[in-house]
């Protein structure tokens, strides 16, 4: 038998798939196996360059269509998208190794519902009325679209995270240029094919590469905002590039997210949700729970049987149906966790978990840390990885103290019976979410954003729709 050659990737510009003029090339990598499955393109400033031109071109006559047509569109694409489900999900399992049904519930279906939302929107963006503020003058604000917008997503959720790129940018009227993440750009490539015909040639275009690429589109001349859901360094560096041309930055960042457990709690029903929203995707999420905070009473039943619950998390089989959640994304992700837990200080206890699963792929246990301290690394750095620190708290003070005690500051969730405790401490956690006897849950209609170092805008909602626009005063005489 002939051996299967290697796909090349190419971008997607102007509508169509091109080969840039970068010639190096990225290995992409089944993190189940840790085969190769495909290069992509590491596109250069010339590259980006061609794509911009071409947002910038497209967005004359995309920027003046008018919310009816913009909402005909997305939900064309929409529907679209639920059509070619299977072609979206063969592509992104083939790039994290996510179980297929996974993708195709929390991505694919739930990425075209959110689009149809942002279809919606477009066509109910409001503003102050008009009104004489001046003797013998009318004012009034117009929102219009900022013109031509850079993102880059990231590898944890790549089709969703497109979604929610995409969006509310196109619904405003602008026009896009975005790069995948280098590890998993197959399925946006998916979204592209599946846009040629429903969205003008220029309205999106794809360019794939690495950092350098990410940095020649944040610091290009042409975007008004630049967009990244990604790591704080990574969050850090694009606000640092768009300041260079006082470009509007859209920063969704990293997250230590805690879950503060209280006295009153079903124990049993309490650890099996949090270990499903501990665990989920590997903890590749920056929403998800990474520090569970227990009131000293029911501390070691908790853990008890949140061990049990952690245990029963399946991963490392070659049938992903067997699996609750797949590897981690990449080799040097994997390295990283497995550094991390590593490290721990000598008075850490790793009640289960701990170790790699098999030889082949980058599967991790599911790991439960106790006896850790505020200061320590794994509490106060994020792990994104299926492992989660436990701690006790004596008072309800304190547990919002403990919990607060990080520069991150995107999710959380108090887990009470008690009303009147799950309202003054949802007031008082200093977190863009926070849920009430649940977790990681999002809609489209409510926002979703951190604050300190997880960054500020807001992805999906109104909220969303609006940071991808620009406020104009405009006043006319009446004489």
């Amino acid at each position: 038998m002939r051996p299967v050659a290697t796909p090349t990737l190419k971008n997607f510009v102007n509508g169509r798939f091109i080969d840039p003029a970068g010639t190096e090339l990225l290995d992409i990598i089944d993190p189940t196996t840790g085969d190769l499955v495909a290069r992509a393109p590491v596109s250069t400033a010339a590259d980006v360059d061609e794509a911009m031109t071409a947002a910038k071109t497209a967005f004359r006559t995309w920027g003046r269509t008018t919310p009816a047509e913009r909402q005909r569109a997305l939900l064309r694409l929409a529907d679209a998208i639920d059509a070619e489900s299977d072609a979206i999900v063969e592509a992104q399992h083939r790039n994290t190794g996510q179980p297929r049904a996974t993708i195709a519930a929390d991505e694919v279906a739930a990425g075209a519902d959110q689009l149809r939302f942002f279809a919606g929107a477009a066509r109910l963006l409001e503003g102050k009325s008009a009104g004489e503020y001046l003797p013998g003058m009318t004012s009034w604000v117009r929102r219009e679209p900022i013109g031509v917008v850079g993102q880059v997503t990231p590898w944890n959720f790549p089709f969703l995270m497109a979604i929610w790129k995409i969006g509310p940018a196109l619904a405003a009227g602008n026009t896009l240029v975005l790069k995948p993440s280098d590890t998993t750009p197959e399925s946006t490539l998916e979204l592209a094919r599946i846009s040629q015909g429903i969205l003008p040639d220029g309205v999106m275009n794809i360019v794939l590469g690495n950092g350098g690429t990410g940095a020649a589109i944040v610091e290009h001349p042409v975007p008004g905002l630049v967009s990244i859901t990604g790591s704080v360094r990574a969050g850090m560096a694009v606000a640092a590039g768009a300041a260079k041309t006082l470009k509007r930055a859209h920063l969704e960042l990293g997250g230590k997210a805690p879950a503060l457990v209280f006295a009153d709690v079903d124990v049993a029903k309490t650890a099996a949700a949090i270990a499903d929203f501990s665990f989920y995707n590997a903890g590749q999420d920056c929403t998800a729970v990474t520090r569970v905070l227990v009131h000293e009473s029911i501390h070691d039943e908790f853990v008890d049987a949140f061990v049990t619950e952690a245990r029963s998390r399946t991963t490392g089989s070659a049938d992903d149906a067997d699996n609750y959640f797949g590897p981690l994304n990449n080799v040097n992700h994997f390295g990283d966790v497995v550094r991390k837990v590593a490290e721990l200080p000598d008075h850490a206890v790793i009640a289960t978990g701990g170790h790699q699963i098999g030889t082949a792929g980058f599967f991790f246990e599911p790991t439960v840390v106790t006896k850790v301290r505020q200061t320590d690394a794994i509490v106060q750095e994020e792990t994104f990885g299926p492992v989660i620190t436990v701690q006790s708290f004596t008072s309800e003070d304190e547990a919002v103290t403990l919990a607060n005690d990080v520069s991150y500051a995107l999710a959380s969730s108090v887990w009470t019976r008690d009303h009147p405790t799950a309202m003054r401490v949802s007031r008082d956690l200093d977190f863009g979410a926070v849920w009430i006897n649940t977790h990681i849950l999002l809609t489209a209609e409510m926002p979703h954003g951190g604050f300190k170092q997880s960054g500020y805008g807001k992805d999906l909602s109104m909220y969303g729709v609006e940071d991808y626009t620009r406020i104009k005063h405009v006043m006319s005489s009446l004489e």
